[in-house]
């Protein structure tokens, strides 16, 4: 599949697969390094072997990580009783589900990635911007995945040999939870060094490893309390009125935004999918049943820790450190490191890979970027992000989620309402071609994405020193839009980038016959 066709001359024509799968023809996509190699290439027809099990296994391995488990105890230290917390998070990710399956349409028919997929929107160098910003929130739940697994490091072994809490500070952290977190940040790159198949391999037994050590410690707070009784017996600290839904709505967003990210970048794996079955069933019975499934898991924990002590302990880390057996902190430790290794492989390196290799695909291949991940996940400074339920929850997947879901919006009306699914694949490689609008950017869709965004999260806000935000909002005006950050971005800016790409009259929903149109 190398490229050698000059940029102005006309490129092979597609080739179409079984089930209206489609490949370039050899040499199609043109020999500018600037928007060519190979790990940005379609995939081949014939690698496309992906099956509803591999999607669903995926998913499995993804959701069964220590900040799923946050987010579900943490609605619970927020004030929400059970049935609450999990309602919340079965719906977030039955709403989430649908932009997933829709920007995972182009992945088995196309077999392009998601900066790939950007490009017919955004315009080839466009693609970039999109890109970026995906590949910067990688790069925090990087550093966030990776910080958790230096704590739970750093708090089982402190209880197995002592002392550990105890060491001077660095920056406001014992020195020995900075070595603990530097130690885990190597073993996470040398894995990542080894290349996808190694990460392959390794998600395909650490998901049942990681179930077995959360029904592990809902056994052992069960006992603790005396019982199930306890555990459900918690009450609303809400209730069901005025006092929950000024909660529900931000958590909902915020539930929302944990996997909005992946609703984006979905197409770096569905592109390796046999066909749209098998992504869409694959996702559908893969995604909201396990994290709800988890989702109860974590808040039958979270509140058995308060029955038996007094306060709800929303960090698992922590939880498994109230026990004084050996046997059970080790198992602790190597449960909480390999679901953190699992899904921060999974769900943080991929995405930044491919987007930075889209930025310069001359000098930086999926391994570079992956590394370039790992070192800007430091950078990021993730023990700021997670320090409270109020800052995790509403304030960093709040405004998360606010961008993502702009950046959702444009992608998913570009590829369903403006091309009807209909993409000139040959094109999002070559300059010059439909997606190169001007000097290879799609002004409309930057319009958009800065609208939507604005509205998105320019209300942001935080309760008095709860957070960055001021208390009435960066734009007061839109203080109300906040709380619903995901949908008001993806909802508005999906409707101005249509009504901007219509008015204009610059791109039909055509196939192959009108090639000029777009430009």
């Amino acid at each position: 599949m190398t490229a050698t066709v000059p940029s102005d001359s006309p490129p092979p024509p597609p080739i179409s697969g079984p089930e209206d799968r489609v490949e370039l023809a050899p040499g199609a996509a043109g020999s500018d390094s600037r928007f060519v190699n190979d790990d940005l290439l379609p995939v081949p027809v014939e690698r496309r072997r992906w099956t509803t099990y591999n999607f669903a296994a995926l998913w499995v391995g993804m959701a069964h990580n220590i900040p799923s488990w946050m987010l579900a105890s943490g609605l619970v230290a927020l004030g929400m009783d059970w049935k609450q917390a999990v309602f919340t998070i079965a719906l977030a990710n039955v709403i989430v589900l649908l932009p997933m399956l829709l920007t995972g349409h182009a992945g088995p028919k196309y077999g392009i990635p998601f900066p790939v997929l950007a490009r017919a929107s955004f315009g080839l160098r466009g693609a970039n911007l999109p890109a970026l910003i995906r590949a910067g929130v990688a790069c925090a739940w990087f550093g966030i995945q990776t910080w958790i697994g230096g704590q739970g490091i750093f708090v089982l072994l402190g209880k197995i040999f002592g002392g550990w809490a105890e060491a001077s500070r660095i920056g406001g952290q014992p020195w020995t939870l900075w070595v603990c977190f530097v130690l885990f940040w190597a073993l996470e790159l040398a894995i990542i060094y080894r290349g996808m198949e190694a990460l392959r391999r390794f998600e395909n037994w650490a998901a049942p490893f990681v179930i077995v050590g959360a029904l592990v410690l809902l056994g052992w707070i069960t006992w603790k309390a005396g019982g199930v009784g306890p555990l459900l017996d918690q009450p609303s600290k809400l209730g069901w009125g005025s006092g929950f839904w000024p909660v529900f709505f931000p958590s909902l967003m915020g539930m929302i935004a944990f996997w909005s990210t992946l609703s984006l970048n979905i197409p770096d794996f569905t592109r390796f999918a046999s066909g749209q079955r098998a992504q869409i069933w694959g996702q559908s019975l893969g995604l909201p049943t396990t994290m709800t499934l988890f989702a109860l898991l974590s808040v039958f924990v979270t509140s058995g820790s308060q029955a038996v002590y007094g306060v709800p302990l929303w960090d698992p880390v922590a939880l498994a450190a109230k026990t004084d057996n050996v046997f059970g902190l080790l198992f602790a430790l190597v449960t909480v490191l390999i679901a953190t290794v699992s899904v921060n492989l999974a769900a943080n390196v991929v995405s930044p890979a491919y987007d930075l290799a889209n930025l310069a695909p001359k000098v930086i291949n999926f391994r570079t970027g992956a590394l370039i991940t790992g070192v800007v996940g430091v950078l990021i400074m993730p023990w700021k992000l997670t320090a409270t339920p109020e800052l995790y929850i509403f304030t960093w997947l709040g405004v998360v989620g606010g961008l993502l879901g702009t950046v959702a919006g444009i992608l998913i009306a570009d590829y369903w309402i403006i091309r009807r699914t209909v993409l000139e694949l040959p094109d999002l490689y070559r300059p010059q071609g439909r997606y190169w609008y001007t000097a290879g950017w799609n002004s409309r869709a930057v319009a958009a994405f800065v609208v939507g965004g604005v509205l998105a999260v320019g209300g942001s806000h935080s309760a008095p020193g709860k957070g960055p935000f001021p208390e009435d909002g960066l734009i007061p005006l839109l203080r109300p839009l906040a709380d619903y950050g995901w949908a008001v971005g993806l909802g508005c800016a999906s409707v101005l980038y249509v009504g901007l790409m219509w008015s204009a009259r610059s791109l039909k929903p055509t196939g192959p016959t009108a090639r000029a149109a777009g430009r």
